[in-house]
């Protein structure tokens, strides 16, 4: 009957015919609901304090009654004197993160997928997801295990070796570093699952034939799956360009000190300190929403490049 009722809306014509059709599947609508409340309350909402960029806030007149101060928060970012300093600390930690950790994911689902026994497979997919799991404060007080100073277990090693320790934490130079090889460490294994997701879809048949064709199991793996997964690995290159100006400023405030704060200040840290910890909301507010904007470029950038130069993009 069902089936009937459905048949019959979409032959009446005209808007009618969409109302109808709406109306015979409101239980598939329902399921829309949770995520549409999300994007709602967490997404569309919170965009009612980006008014705070433009205004100088008063808690006791709240947001509507703050007065307007047009573009002087930005202009007071704009001309600090740590400005040029944080925004090329941000965008080149991005720059490497992007380049060198970005294909790790790729070749680790290649690798997994190659792999014969289904039980090492899972034991080393395991290895790798688990370090996504620990929260920031534990994983970055095991970098300073490993890392600090003279009694972290690395310096012990190099010591072994005839290597004097290594300042890691401590030194400027070192912090991207640091960052960069502890975000791989933590987000590869996570990151990969969508791409291993995506070899699960590769028809078998293609790597049956090449098999046929005498191609060996990496010629397979570069001529057949990687190019198959290539629509996915473009558009999560996309995203990951709309995020070059974020980073988990959680971490790098606990892996902050004095002493390499020259490399490690980045603006989402700068924001945190000078307008939050000193309540200037609408400062915070005007570099979050500097930030999102560089995003939206990029994002839009990107896109507009892969759309021209390959047949995958996300709008």
């Amino acid at each position: 009957m069902a089936a009937k009722s459905k048949a019959a809306t979409a032959s009446i014509p005209g808007s009618s015919s969409k109302r109808l059709r709406m109306r015979g599947n409101w239980d598939y609508l329902i399921f829309i609901i949770p995520v549409v409340l999300y994007f709602l309350i967490f997404c569309y909402t919170p965009m009612y304090g980006v008014q705070l960029a433009f205004k100088r806030f008063n808690p006791a007149l709240g947001i509507m009654g703050s007065p307007w101060i047009g573009l002087d928060n930005f202009e007071k970012l704009f001309h600090s004197f740590q400005f040029l300093r944080i925004l090329n600390n941000t965008l080149l930690i991005n720059l490497f993160k992007t380049l060198i950790s970005f294909p790790i994911p790729i070749i680790l689902a290649l690798m997994f997928n190659e792999m014969r026994s289904e039980r090492w497979k899972k034991t080393f997919q395991t290895i790798t997801y688990a370090p996504y799991f620990i929260s920031t404060v534990v994983f970055v007080g095991i970098i300073n295990l490993f890392l600090g100073g003279e009694n972290g277990y690395l310096n012990h090693v190099l010591e072994m070796i005839g290597i004097s320790p290594l300042p890691f934490l401590t030194s400027p130079d070192y912090f991207p570093g640091v960052y960069i090889g502890s975000d791989i460490w933590r987000n590869s294994g996570w990151n990969s699952i969508i791409f291993i997701a995506a070899l699960a879809a590769v028809d078998p048949q293609l790597n049956e034939s090449a098999q046929i064709d005498g191609a060996s199991r990496w010629k397979r793996m570069i001529h057949v799956n990687l190019p198959c997964i290539m629509p996915v690995v473009i558009i999560q290159f996309i995203l990951q360009m709309g995020k070059m100006m974020t980073l988990s400023y959680e971490r790098i405030l606990l892996m902050q000190n004095s002493l390499n704060l020259e490399r490690s200040e980045v603006i989402s840290t700068y924001a945190y300190k000078v307008g939050l910890i000193n309540m200037d909301y609408g400062f915070s507010t005007a570099v979050g929403l500097f930030n999102n904007v560089i995003n939206i470029i990029l994002l839009l950038a990107a896109n507009k490049i892969a759309k021209r130069y390959s047949s995958s993009s996300l709008f």
